[in-house]
Protein backbone atom coordinates (compact mmCIF):
# COMPACT_ATOMS: atom_id res chain seq x y z
CA UNK A 1 0.00 0.00 0.00
CA UNK A 2 0.87 3.57 -0.14
CA UNK A 3 -0.58 6.30 1.09
CA UNK A 4 -0.17 10.21 -0.62
CA UNK A 5 -0.49 13.28 1.87
CA UNK A 6 -0.04 17.22 1.74
CA UNK A 7 3.99 18.58 1.31
CA UNK A 8 5.66 20.01 4.66
CA UNK A 9 8.60 21.80 5.21
CA UNK A 10 9.65 19.16 7.43
CA UNK A 11 9.75 16.75 4.41
CA UNK A 12 12.63 18.24 2.69
CA UNK A 13 15.78 16.53 4.05
CA UNK A 14 14.00 12.83 3.10
CA UNK A 15 13.17 13.62 0.00
CA UNK A 16 16.34 16.08 -0.99
CA UNK A 17 18.29 12.54 0.20
CA UNK A 18 16.55 10.03 -2.31
CA UNK A 19 16.47 12.60 -4.88
CA UNK A 20 20.11 12.67 -4.37
CA UNK A 21 20.08 8.66 -5.73
CA UNK A 22 18.75 9.64 -9.03
CA UNK A 23 20.42 11.28 -12.31
CA UNK A 24 17.56 13.23 -13.13
CA UNK A 25 18.11 16.71 -14.96
CA UNK A 26 14.47 18.26 -15.24
CA UNK A 27 13.43 21.14 -13.05
CA UNK A 28 10.56 18.92 -11.84
CA UNK A 29 13.27 16.89 -9.62
CA UNK A 30 13.74 19.78 -6.78
CA UNK A 31 12.16 19.84 -3.36
CA UNK A 32 11.34 23.56 -3.64
CA UNK A 33 9.58 23.13 -6.80
CA UNK A 34 7.57 20.73 -4.96
CA UNK A 35 6.29 22.86 -2.16
CA UNK A 36 6.06 26.40 -4.54
CA UNK A 37 3.53 24.68 -6.92
CA UNK A 38 2.09 22.04 -4.45
CA UNK A 39 -1.23 23.96 -3.92
CA UNK A 40 -1.29 25.07 -7.30
CA UNK A 41 -1.32 21.73 -8.98
CA UNK A 42 -2.85 19.55 -6.41
CA UNK A 43 0.18 17.52 -5.32
CA UNK A 44 0.56 15.37 -2.58
CA UNK A 45 3.61 13.39 -1.68
CA UNK A 46 4.26 9.79 -0.53
CA UNK A 47 7.82 7.77 0.06
CA UNK A 48 7.11 4.14 -1.25
CA UNK A 49 10.98 2.12 0.81
CA UNK A 50 13.16 4.47 -0.62
CA UNK A 51 11.50 5.90 -3.54
CA UNK A 52 10.02 9.04 -3.49
CA UNK A 53 6.69 9.61 -5.09
CA UNK A 54 4.39 13.02 -5.67
CA UNK A 55 1.41 13.24 -7.98
CA UNK A 56 -0.45 16.15 -8.92
CA UNK A 57 -3.28 16.62 -10.82
CA UNK A 58 -1.75 15.89 -14.11
CA UNK A 59 -0.48 12.63 -13.15
CA UNK A 60 2.70 11.52 -11.14
CA UNK A 61 6.20 11.70 -11.66
CA UNK A 62 8.82 9.38 -12.43
CA UNK A 63 9.73 7.59 -8.94
CA UNK A 64 13.20 9.17 -7.39
CA UNK A 65 15.03 7.10 -5.42
CA UNK A 66 16.61 3.49 -5.49
CA UNK A 67 15.39 0.23 -5.51
CA UNK A 68 13.39 -2.18 -7.62
CA UNK A 69 11.49 0.36 -9.60
CA UNK A 70 9.34 -2.62 -11.05
CA UNK A 71 8.07 -3.07 -7.73
CA UNK A 72 6.96 0.91 -7.12
CA UNK A 73 5.56 0.93 -10.25
CA UNK A 74 3.41 -2.50 -9.13
CA UNK A 75 2.28 -0.35 -6.50
CA UNK A 76 1.46 2.86 -8.03
CA UNK A 77 -0.90 0.78 -10.85
CA UNK A 78 -2.79 -1.00 -7.95
CA UNK A 79 -3.46 2.60 -6.31
CA UNK A 80 -5.36 3.94 -9.39
CA UNK A 81 -6.67 0.68 -10.28
CA UNK A 82 -8.00 1.28 -7.01
CA UNK A 83 -9.16 4.73 -7.39
CA UNK A 84 -10.64 4.14 -11.08
CA UNK A 85 -7.80 5.85 -13.03
CA UNK A 86 -4.94 4.73 -15.20
CA UNK A 87 -1.40 5.53 -14.23
CA UNK A 88 0.52 8.04 -16.11
CA UNK A 89 3.61 9.61 -15.70
CA UNK A 90 4.19 13.50 -16.67
CA UNK A 91 7.41 14.52 -18.10
CA UNK A 92 9.80 11.47 -17.02
CA UNK A 93 13.16 12.41 -19.27
CA UNK A 94 13.78 9.88 -22.49
CA UNK A 95 15.53 7.89 -20.63
CA UNK A 96 12.80 7.04 -18.18
CA UNK A 97 10.27 6.91 -21.13
CA UNK A 98 12.57 4.37 -23.04
CA UNK A 99 13.07 2.49 -19.85
CA UNK A 100 8.84 2.08 -19.49
CA UNK A 101 8.50 1.44 -22.81
CA UNK A 102 11.22 -1.68 -22.87
CA UNK A 103 9.40 -2.81 -19.15
CA UNK A 104 5.91 -2.55 -20.53
CA UNK A 105 5.64 -2.35 -24.53
CA UNK A 106 2.24 -2.23 -25.57
CA UNK A 107 0.98 -1.24 -22.10
CA UNK A 108 1.86 2.28 -22.18
CA UNK A 109 1.49 5.05 -24.79
CA UNK A 110 4.32 7.88 -24.68
CA UNK A 111 3.67 11.46 -26.22
CA UNK A 112 5.46 14.51 -25.70
CA UNK A 113 5.23 18.48 -26.16
CA UNK A 114 7.88 20.68 -26.91
CA UNK A 115 6.41 23.41 -24.47
CA UNK A 116 8.00 21.32 -21.24
CA UNK A 117 11.35 20.72 -22.61
CA UNK A 118 13.52 22.19 -20.07
CA UNK A 119 16.47 24.88 -21.49
CA UNK A 120 19.98 23.93 -20.25
CA UNK A 121 22.82 26.18 -20.47
CA UNK A 122 26.79 25.50 -19.63
CA UNK A 123 27.01 27.71 -16.38
CA UNK A 124 30.72 29.11 -18.25
CA UNK A 125 28.54 30.81 -21.48
CA UNK A 126 26.11 32.14 -18.83
CA UNK A 127 28.44 33.82 -16.48
CA UNK A 128 30.70 35.17 -19.39
CA UNK A 129 27.99 35.46 -22.20
CA UNK A 130 30.85 34.98 -24.50
CA UNK A 131 31.43 34.41 -28.26
CA UNK A 132 29.94 36.53 -31.67
CA UNK A 133 25.90 34.81 -31.20
CA UNK A 134 25.56 36.41 -27.61
CA UNK A 135 26.95 39.60 -28.56
CA UNK A 136 23.73 41.59 -28.37
CA UNK A 137 23.52 40.50 -24.82
CA UNK A 138 26.64 41.77 -23.53
CA UNK A 139 25.68 45.47 -25.72
CA UNK A 140 22.75 45.17 -23.07
CA UNK A 141 24.57 44.22 -19.90
CA UNK A 142 27.04 47.12 -21.14
CA UNK A 143 23.90 49.96 -21.08
CA UNK A 144 22.93 48.60 -17.78
CA UNK A 145 26.22 49.13 -15.91
CA UNK A 146 26.65 53.07 -16.97
CA UNK A 147 23.91 53.11 -14.29
CA UNK A 148 24.56 53.20 -9.96
CA UNK A 149 23.73 49.61 -9.23
CA UNK A 150 24.76 47.08 -6.91
CA UNK A 151 24.34 42.87 -6.43
CA UNK A 152 23.52 41.27 -3.11
CA UNK A 153 21.97 37.99 -2.52
CA UNK A 154 18.85 37.75 -0.89
CA UNK A 155 19.29 37.30 2.78
CA UNK A 156 16.62 37.83 5.71
CA UNK A 157 17.58 41.68 5.68
CA UNK A 158 16.43 42.42 2.38
CA UNK A 159 13.67 39.76 2.22
CA UNK A 160 11.28 41.86 2.46
CA UNK A 161 12.44 44.26 0.07
CA UNK A 162 12.48 41.47 -2.56
CA UNK A 163 9.00 40.48 -1.89
CA UNK A 164 7.84 43.71 -2.03
CA UNK A 165 9.68 44.36 -5.40
CA UNK A 166 7.65 40.53 -6.58
CA UNK A 167 4.52 42.33 -5.52
CA UNK A 168 5.00 45.84 -7.68
CA UNK A 169 6.33 43.65 -10.48
CA UNK A 170 2.59 41.57 -10.32
CA UNK A 171 0.95 45.50 -10.41
CA UNK A 172 2.74 46.66 -12.85
CA UNK A 173 2.12 43.69 -15.24
CA UNK A 174 -1.29 43.50 -14.74
CA UNK A 175 -1.40 39.87 -13.74
CA UNK A 176 -4.61 39.63 -11.66
CA UNK A 177 -7.39 39.10 -14.60
CA UNK A 178 -4.62 36.38 -16.02
CA UNK A 179 -5.39 33.00 -14.10
CA UNK A 180 -1.95 31.62 -14.63
CA UNK A 181 0.52 34.45 -13.83
CA UNK A 182 -2.10 34.52 -10.88
CA UNK A 183 -0.85 30.71 -10.09
CA UNK A 184 2.61 31.59 -10.93
CA UNK A 185 2.22 34.71 -8.33
CA UNK A 186 1.20 32.95 -5.47
CA UNK A 187 3.66 30.16 -6.10
CA UNK A 188 6.88 32.44 -5.80
CA UNK A 189 4.89 33.96 -2.22
CA UNK A 190 4.87 30.79 -1.02
CA UNK A 191 8.60 30.04 -2.16
CA UNK A 192 9.64 33.79 -0.83
CA UNK A 193 7.56 33.22 2.60
CA UNK A 194 9.62 30.02 3.14
CA UNK A 195 12.54 30.78 1.26
CA UNK A 196 15.26 30.21 4.05
CA UNK A 197 13.89 27.44 5.45
CA UNK A 198 13.81 25.96 1.76
CA UNK A 199 17.19 26.60 1.24
CA UNK A 200 16.70 28.60 -1.73
CA UNK A 201 19.36 30.76 -2.95
CA UNK A 202 18.94 33.79 -4.49
CA UNK A 203 20.18 37.23 -5.95
CA UNK A 204 19.25 40.73 -6.36
CA UNK A 205 19.91 44.27 -8.19
CA UNK A 206 19.84 47.39 -6.88
CA UNK A 207 19.11 50.70 -9.28
CA UNK A 208 19.85 53.66 -7.22
CA UNK A 209 19.75 51.94 -3.84
CA UNK A 210 15.38 50.50 -5.44
CA UNK A 211 15.66 46.33 -5.78
CA UNK A 212 15.04 46.33 -10.09
CA UNK A 213 15.43 42.51 -10.09
CA UNK A 214 15.82 39.29 -7.94
CA UNK A 215 15.80 35.64 -9.06
CA UNK A 216 16.47 32.34 -7.29
CA UNK A 217 16.61 28.40 -7.05
CA UNK A 218 18.24 25.54 -6.24
CA UNK A 219 20.63 23.15 -6.64
CA UNK A 220 19.29 19.83 -7.93
CA UNK A 221 19.87 16.48 -5.94
CA UNK A 222 21.05 14.45 -7.99
CA UNK A 223 24.07 12.48 -7.50
CA UNK A 224 26.70 14.64 -9.85
CA UNK A 225 25.55 17.76 -7.83
CA UNK A 226 26.20 19.03 -11.29
CA UNK A 227 23.04 21.23 -12.30
CA UNK A 228 21.73 24.70 -10.54
CA UNK A 229 17.85 25.21 -11.66
CA UNK A 230 16.65 28.92 -11.57
CA UNK A 231 13.04 28.97 -10.33
CA UNK A 232 12.06 32.31 -10.72
CA UNK A 233 13.63 35.80 -12.29
CA UNK A 234 11.56 38.93 -12.74
CA UNK A 235 13.13 42.46 -13.53
CA UNK A 236 11.69 45.92 -14.20
CA UNK A 237 12.52 46.92 -17.53
CA UNK A 238 12.60 50.69 -17.51
CA UNK A 239 16.35 49.88 -17.49
CA UNK A 240 17.78 48.42 -20.35
CA UNK A 241 19.70 45.26 -19.70
CA UNK A 242 18.40 44.45 -16.07
CA UNK A 243 16.97 40.92 -16.94
CA UNK A 244 20.87 39.82 -18.43
CA UNK A 245 22.27 41.70 -15.58
CA UNK A 246 20.33 39.90 -13.08
CA UNK A 247 20.60 36.50 -15.01
CA UNK A 248 24.70 36.81 -15.31
CA UNK A 249 25.17 38.54 -11.66
CA UNK A 250 23.59 35.54 -10.28
CA UNK A 251 25.11 32.66 -11.92
CA UNK A 252 28.54 34.33 -11.29
CA UNK A 253 27.74 34.65 -7.66
CA UNK A 254 27.17 30.95 -6.81
CA UNK A 255 29.84 29.13 -4.78
CA UNK A 256 29.59 25.68 -6.45
CA UNK A 257 31.16 25.80 -9.98
CA UNK A 258 27.99 23.84 -11.23
CA UNK A 259 28.15 22.33 -14.77
CA UNK A 260 25.06 23.52 -15.75
CA UNK A 261 22.12 25.83 -15.38
CA UNK A 262 18.62 24.47 -15.86
CA UNK A 263 16.31 27.59 -17.00
CA UNK A 264 13.02 25.56 -16.82
CA UNK A 265 10.67 25.04 -19.92
CA UNK A 266 8.74 28.08 -21.51
CA UNK A 267 5.05 26.53 -21.57
CA UNK A 268 4.66 27.52 -25.02
CA UNK A 269 5.04 31.32 -24.33
CA UNK A 270 6.04 32.51 -27.68
CA UNK A 271 8.06 35.95 -25.48
CA UNK A 272 9.29 33.49 -23.23
CA UNK A 273 10.71 31.25 -25.21
CA UNK A 274 12.53 33.52 -27.39
CA UNK A 275 14.31 35.14 -24.37
CA UNK A 276 15.31 31.48 -23.26
CA UNK A 277 16.37 30.56 -26.73
CA UNK A 278 18.52 33.79 -27.31
CA UNK A 279 21.24 32.69 -24.73
CA UNK A 280 21.98 29.66 -26.88
CA UNK A 281 21.28 26.55 -24.54
CA UNK A 282 23.48 23.77 -24.60
CA UNK A 283 20.91 21.34 -24.64
CA UNK A 284 17.20 21.19 -24.30
CA UNK A 285 15.88 18.62 -21.88
CA UNK A 286 13.26 16.63 -23.34
CA UNK A 287 9.92 15.66 -21.66
CA UNK A 288 7.20 12.86 -22.28
CA UNK A 289 4.15 11.77 -20.76
CA UNK A 290 3.40 7.93 -20.73
CA UNK A 291 0.36 6.44 -20.26
CA UNK A 292 -0.64 3.24 -19.25
CA UNK A 293 -3.53 2.29 -21.36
Amino acid sequence: MIEFRAIEIRDREWVRELLRHSDFRGCEYSFGNHYMWAHVCDAQIARYKNFYVIKNKYGFLYPAGQGDIVEVIGVLRQYCKSNAQKLCFVNPDKESAELLCSLYGDEVEVSTNRDHYDYVYHHEQLSSLSGKKLHAKRNHLNRFYENDWSYEPITPDNIEEVTAMHNKWCEEKDIYNDREKLREAGAVIRGLEKFFELGLIGGAIRVDGEIHAYTFGEPLGNRKNDTFVVHVEKAFTKVQGTYTAINKEFVNSLTHKYDYINREEDMGDENLRKAKQSYRPAFMLEKFKVRFV
